[in-house]
């Protein structure tokens, strides 16, 4: 059986790693860091060293929070534009375009 607390872990990290990142091709990369330092003590399976994982993991969790995070723009309170949408051109084109 899967361990929640960890799955959630994981789950948050991913989410707080997107809301830094403004590409996705950027962000993949930091997934897949992400995902290897999960794997990596996956072995774990003592409940006292899980715990001092997780706690761990939630401290880091709460230093690297962003400080303005991405909402989606339909979301109460949520980011005017699309994330990988360009900012609008308010200029007109010059003439002869």
């Amino acid at each position: 059986m899967a361990n929640i607390p960890a799955i959630r872990l994981y789950r948050r990290s991913l989410k707080l790693a997107l809301d830094w990142s403004v590409h996705r091709h950027l962000w993949r990369g930091q997934a897949l860091y992400i995902r290897s330092l999960f794997e990596a003590n996956s072995n774990v399976r003592e409940p006292r060293q899980q715990r001092i994982l997780f706690d761990q993991t939630e401290e880091l969790l709460k230093q690297w929070k962003h400080p303005d995070p991405y909402r989606p723009p339909t979301a109460p309170g949520g980011s005017k534009f699309e994330r990988n949408l360009p900012c609008p051109i308010l200029e007109p084109p010059p003439p002869g375009c």
